[in-house]
Protein backbone atom coordinates (compact mmCIF):
# COMPACT_ATOMS: atom_id res chain seq x y z
CA UNK A 1 0.00 0.00 0.00
CA UNK A 2 1.25 3.42 -0.80
CA UNK A 3 2.12 6.35 1.70
CA UNK A 4 -0.11 9.15 1.45
CA UNK A 5 1.19 12.26 0.20
CA UNK A 6 -0.05 15.71 1.26
CA UNK A 7 1.52 18.38 -0.51
CA UNK A 8 2.47 21.97 1.54
CA UNK A 9 2.47 25.48 -0.53
CA UNK A 10 3.95 27.75 1.93
CA UNK A 11 6.78 29.99 2.07
CA UNK A 12 10.29 28.85 3.35
CA UNK A 13 11.65 29.56 6.98
CA UNK A 14 15.26 29.60 6.47
CA UNK A 15 15.82 28.88 10.52
CA UNK A 16 13.77 25.66 9.81
CA UNK A 17 11.47 26.35 12.45
CA UNK A 18 8.16 26.78 10.83
CA UNK A 19 6.49 27.22 6.99
CA UNK A 20 7.61 24.89 4.07
CA UNK A 21 9.84 23.27 7.00
CA UNK A 22 7.96 22.66 9.70
CA UNK A 23 5.17 21.72 7.25
CA UNK A 24 7.28 18.94 6.23
CA UNK A 25 8.78 17.47 9.35
CA UNK A 26 4.81 17.54 10.44
CA UNK A 27 3.80 15.51 7.32
CA UNK A 28 6.78 13.23 8.19
CA UNK A 29 6.08 12.99 11.85
CA UNK A 30 2.36 12.13 10.96
CA UNK A 31 3.34 9.20 8.66
CA UNK A 32 2.57 11.05 5.27
CA UNK A 33 4.97 11.69 2.31
CA UNK A 34 5.21 15.44 2.07
CA UNK A 35 5.67 17.69 -1.27
CA UNK A 36 6.33 21.08 -1.66
CA UNK A 37 5.63 24.33 -3.46
CA UNK A 38 7.37 27.86 -2.64
CA UNK A 39 5.41 30.60 -2.52
CA UNK A 40 8.32 33.29 -1.06
CA UNK A 41 11.70 32.80 0.43
CA UNK A 42 12.26 34.77 4.00
CA UNK A 43 15.58 35.57 5.72
CA UNK A 44 14.31 34.99 9.50
CA UNK A 45 15.52 33.27 12.74
CA UNK A 46 13.56 32.64 16.26
CA UNK A 47 14.36 36.41 16.42
CA UNK A 48 12.64 37.47 13.97
CA UNK A 49 11.78 38.81 9.89
CA UNK A 50 14.91 40.56 8.33
CA UNK A 51 13.91 40.23 4.56
CA UNK A 52 11.28 37.56 2.02
CA UNK A 53 11.72 37.60 -1.72
CA UNK A 54 8.50 36.54 -3.65
CA UNK A 55 8.63 33.32 -5.79
CA UNK A 56 7.17 34.64 -9.40
CA UNK A 57 3.76 33.33 -9.82
CA UNK A 58 4.41 31.55 -12.75
CA UNK A 59 7.07 29.60 -11.11
CA UNK A 60 4.72 28.81 -8.56
CA UNK A 61 2.28 27.19 -11.18
CA UNK A 62 5.20 25.30 -12.36
CA UNK A 63 5.95 23.88 -9.25
CA UNK A 64 1.92 23.15 -8.38
CA UNK A 65 1.55 21.40 -11.52
CA UNK A 66 4.99 19.00 -11.32
CA UNK A 67 3.21 17.94 -7.89
CA UNK A 68 -0.01 17.20 -9.35
CA UNK A 69 1.25 15.93 -12.51
CA UNK A 70 2.88 12.94 -11.20
CA UNK A 71 1.64 12.64 -7.93
CA UNK A 72 -1.66 11.37 -6.21
CA UNK A 73 -2.40 14.34 -3.48
CA UNK A 74 -4.59 13.63 -0.85
CA UNK A 75 -4.73 17.08 0.57
CA UNK A 76 -2.99 20.12 0.13
CA UNK A 77 -2.24 22.62 3.43
CA UNK A 78 -1.51 26.18 2.12
CA UNK A 79 0.34 28.63 4.25
CA UNK A 80 2.08 32.03 3.73
CA UNK A 81 0.66 33.87 0.16
CA UNK A 82 1.75 37.14 0.61
CA UNK A 83 1.07 38.68 -2.45
CA UNK A 84 -2.01 38.87 -4.50
CA UNK A 85 -0.20 37.42 -7.87
CA UNK A 86 0.30 34.21 -5.60
CA UNK A 87 -3.20 33.53 -4.33
CA UNK A 88 -4.17 34.00 -8.38
CA UNK A 89 -1.84 30.82 -8.94
CA UNK A 90 -2.83 29.18 -6.64
CA UNK A 91 -6.54 29.27 -6.78
CA UNK A 92 -5.99 28.41 -11.09
CA UNK A 93 -4.22 25.55 -9.68
CA UNK A 94 -6.58 24.24 -7.32
CA UNK A 95 -9.54 24.53 -10.12
CA UNK A 96 -7.01 22.70 -12.50
CA UNK A 97 -6.51 19.78 -10.25
CA UNK A 98 -9.25 19.41 -8.02
CA UNK A 99 -7.63 17.83 -4.45
CA UNK A 100 -10.16 16.23 -2.21
CA UNK A 101 -9.11 18.23 0.91
CA UNK A 102 -7.36 22.03 1.14
CA UNK A 103 -6.39 23.33 4.61
CA UNK A 104 -5.63 26.59 4.68
CA UNK A 105 -3.74 28.55 7.41
CA UNK A 106 -3.59 32.11 6.70
CA UNK A 107 -0.30 33.34 7.61
CA UNK A 108 -0.95 37.13 8.24
CA UNK A 109 1.76 37.58 11.10
CA UNK A 110 4.88 35.99 12.23
CA UNK A 111 5.22 34.91 16.20
CA UNK A 112 7.68 37.60 16.41
CA UNK A 113 5.16 39.69 15.27
CA UNK A 114 6.26 40.55 11.85
CA UNK A 115 3.95 41.23 9.48
CA UNK A 116 3.78 38.49 6.37
CA UNK A 117 0.99 39.41 4.25
CA UNK A 118 0.48 42.07 1.65
CA UNK A 119 -3.07 44.49 2.26
CA UNK A 120 -4.26 43.87 -1.29
CA UNK A 121 -3.71 40.09 -0.64
CA UNK A 122 -6.14 39.98 2.42
CA UNK A 123 -8.97 40.37 0.19
CA UNK A 124 -8.26 38.03 -2.43
CA UNK A 125 -7.97 35.31 0.83
CA UNK A 126 -11.61 36.22 1.54
CA UNK A 127 -12.77 36.41 -2.22
CA UNK A 128 -10.78 33.43 -3.86
CA UNK A 129 -8.90 31.32 -1.41
CA UNK A 130 -11.69 30.48 1.29
CA UNK A 131 -14.07 29.35 -1.06
CA UNK A 132 -11.55 26.64 -2.35
CA UNK A 133 -10.91 25.90 1.49
CA UNK A 134 -12.19 22.49 3.45
CA UNK A 135 -10.89 24.28 6.67
CA UNK A 136 -9.15 27.87 7.27
CA UNK A 137 -7.56 27.52 10.59
CA UNK A 138 -6.41 31.56 11.81
CA UNK A 139 -5.75 32.46 15.42
CA UNK A 140 -8.13 34.72 17.63
CA UNK A 141 -6.34 37.93 15.73
CA UNK A 142 -6.30 36.44 12.28
CA UNK A 143 -9.85 36.07 12.84
CA UNK A 144 -10.32 39.58 13.93
CA UNK A 145 -8.20 40.85 11.16
CA UNK A 146 -9.93 39.19 8.51
CA UNK A 147 -13.09 40.44 9.83
CA UNK A 148 -12.21 44.23 10.32
CA UNK A 149 -13.08 43.24 13.99
CA UNK A 150 -11.82 43.35 17.68
CA UNK A 151 -10.18 40.42 18.72
CA UNK A 152 -12.81 38.02 20.63
CA UNK A 153 -12.46 38.00 24.32
CA UNK A 154 -15.21 35.63 25.10
CA UNK A 155 -16.70 32.20 23.91
CA UNK A 156 -19.48 33.70 22.29
CA UNK A 157 -17.70 36.13 20.53
CA UNK A 158 -15.25 33.43 19.06
CA UNK A 159 -18.46 31.32 18.22
CA UNK A 160 -19.57 34.19 16.43
CA UNK A 161 -17.05 35.56 14.77
CA UNK A 162 -16.10 31.75 13.28
CA UNK A 163 -20.20 31.91 11.61
CA UNK A 164 -19.25 34.88 10.22
CA UNK A 165 -16.29 33.45 8.41
CA UNK A 166 -18.01 30.64 7.55
CA UNK A 167 -19.79 33.16 4.94
CA UNK A 168 -16.49 33.36 3.15
CA UNK A 169 -16.99 30.01 1.70
CA UNK A 170 -15.30 27.43 3.49
CA UNK A 171 -17.78 25.35 5.26
CA UNK A 172 -15.37 24.87 8.40
CA UNK A 173 -13.26 26.86 10.07
CA UNK A 174 -10.57 26.36 13.39
CA UNK A 175 -10.56 29.56 15.68
CA UNK A 176 -7.31 28.72 17.59
CA UNK A 177 -6.80 29.79 20.84
CA UNK A 178 -3.10 29.88 21.30
CA UNK A 179 -3.23 33.77 21.91
CA UNK A 180 -5.71 33.53 24.57
CA UNK A 181 -5.67 33.80 28.58
CA UNK A 182 -6.23 30.97 31.13
CA UNK A 183 -5.07 27.88 32.09
CA UNK A 184 -6.47 26.14 28.75
CA UNK A 185 -5.97 26.77 25.08
CA UNK A 186 -8.97 25.95 23.50
CA UNK A 187 -9.62 25.79 19.52
CA UNK A 188 -13.23 25.89 18.13
CA UNK A 189 -14.34 23.97 15.30
CA UNK A 190 -17.24 25.37 13.66
CA UNK A 191 -19.28 24.87 10.39
CA UNK A 192 -22.73 25.06 9.32
CA UNK A 193 -24.24 22.37 12.20
CA UNK A 194 -22.23 22.64 15.10
CA UNK A 195 -19.04 24.09 17.46
CA UNK A 196 -16.84 21.89 18.71
CA UNK A 197 -14.12 22.87 21.80
CA UNK A 198 -10.86 21.60 21.59
CA UNK A 199 -9.15 22.55 24.98
CA UNK A 200 -5.33 21.28 25.93
CA UNK A 201 -3.96 22.60 28.74
CA UNK A 202 -1.86 26.05 28.31
CA UNK A 203 1.88 25.72 28.24
CA UNK A 204 3.96 28.15 30.20
CA UNK A 205 7.18 28.65 26.82
CA UNK A 206 8.09 31.12 24.51
CA UNK A 207 9.18 28.53 21.83
CA UNK A 208 6.14 28.38 19.95
CA UNK A 209 7.55 28.96 16.89
CA UNK A 210 5.86 27.26 13.87
CA UNK A 211 2.80 26.31 16.11
CA UNK A 212 -0.01 27.45 13.36
CA UNK A 213 2.01 25.81 10.52
CA UNK A 214 2.22 22.72 12.08
CA UNK A 215 -1.30 22.10 13.35
CA UNK A 216 -2.48 23.40 9.94
CA UNK A 217 -0.09 20.58 8.25
CA UNK A 218 -1.24 17.77 11.23
CA UNK A 219 -4.84 18.56 9.97
CA UNK A 220 -3.74 18.14 6.39
CA UNK A 221 -1.80 14.88 7.12
CA UNK A 222 -4.92 13.04 8.91
CA UNK A 223 -6.85 14.44 5.98
CA UNK A 224 -4.54 12.64 3.81
CA UNK A 225 -5.30 9.78 5.29
CA UNK A 226 -8.73 9.19 5.43
CA UNK A 227 -9.94 10.42 8.72
CA UNK A 228 -12.70 12.88 9.08
CA UNK A 229 -12.22 16.16 9.94
CA UNK A 230 -12.90 16.31 13.39
CA UNK A 231 -10.43 12.98 13.98
CA UNK A 232 -8.29 15.15 12.02
CA UNK A 233 -7.96 18.58 14.19
CA UNK A 234 -8.52 16.17 17.60
CA UNK A 235 -5.07 14.43 16.43
CA UNK A 236 -3.21 17.14 15.27
CA UNK A 237 -4.10 19.37 18.00
CA UNK A 238 -3.03 16.31 20.55
CA UNK A 239 0.61 16.36 18.24
CA UNK A 240 0.97 19.88 18.63
CA UNK A 241 0.44 20.02 22.40
CA UNK A 242 3.02 17.55 22.57
CA UNK A 243 5.87 19.08 20.91
CA UNK A 244 4.92 22.28 22.19
CA UNK A 245 5.51 20.51 25.84
CA UNK A 246 8.49 19.40 24.36
CA UNK A 247 10.12 22.09 22.68
CA UNK A 248 12.32 23.60 25.63
CA UNK A 249 14.08 20.36 25.14
CA UNK A 250 15.53 21.37 21.78
CA UNK A 251 17.18 25.05 22.67
CA UNK A 252 17.61 26.25 19.25
CA UNK A 253 18.09 30.27 18.75
CA UNK A 254 17.64 32.78 21.37
CA UNK A 255 14.38 34.09 20.33
CA UNK A 256 10.87 31.86 19.87
CA UNK A 257 12.41 28.85 19.38
CA UNK A 258 10.39 26.00 17.60
CA UNK A 259 8.38 23.56 18.78
CA UNK A 260 9.51 19.54 18.79
CA UNK A 261 8.67 18.16 15.64
CA UNK A 262 10.06 14.56 16.39
CA UNK A 263 9.42 14.62 20.12
CA UNK A 264 7.87 11.05 20.37
CA UNK A 265 12.08 9.87 19.06
CA UNK A 266 13.23 11.66 22.26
Amino acid sequence: MSIPVALTIAGSDSSGGAGIQADLKTFAACGVYGASAITALTAQNTRGVTGIHDVPPDFITAQIDAVFSDLDVKAVKIGMVARYEAIEAIVAGLIRWSPQHVVVDPVMVATSGDRLLSPDAVDALRTQLFPRASLITPNLPEAAALLNEAIAESEADIEAQGRRLLTMGSPAVLIKGGHGHGPESTDYLIDGKSVIRLAAPRIATRNTHGTGCSLSSAIAAGLAKGQGLEAAVRDAKAYVSAAIAAADRLQVGHGHGPIHHFHVLD
